[in-house]
């Protein structure tokens, strides 16, 4: 189940403005970055509807696998286990949530890449 189209997040200004202006929260397989949302930036992708709503993207560099098929597998592996913890409530939150997997500490193991997630997660105090 991918996320909704509103809650994805798009455009280089956007991940520029995430690196700059966020708070860092590292583990051993991958790196959440937290900043607050600038609906300003997402404007001219003519998503008005929930500019100012929680925003999420994560990134899976070729380093981590130079196949696609596996990138993606471990991109919905994540996003179906924020969806489980995600409560609609809290989508009211004006942040945007960047994950970023690190290449040379991945490793195949599903369990350990998961509780890292929800680990992190709920160290944002995002989430509760």
């Amino acid at each position: 189940m991918a996320l909704p189209k509103a809650m994805r997040l798009k455009g280089h200004r956007t991940f520029d403005y995430i690196h700059k202006n966020s708070v860092k929260y590292y583990g051993k397989l991958m790196t959440l970055k937290v900043a607050r949302s600038n609906p300003k930036i997402l404007i001219s992708h003519n998503n008005n509807d929930s500019l100012n709503n929680f925003k999420i993207a994560i990134a899976i560099s070729k380093k981590v696998s130079k196949k696609a098929v596996v990138r993606n597998k471990i991109r919905r592996i994540l996003q179906d286990c924020f969806l489980k913890n995600f409560s609609h409530e809290d989508n009211h939150k004006p942040y945007w949530l960047l994950v970023n997997l690190k290449s040379s500490n991945f490793c195949n193991d599903k369990i350990k890449l998961l509780e890292e997630f929800q680990q992190l997660i709920f160290k944002t105090g995002l989430f509760k």
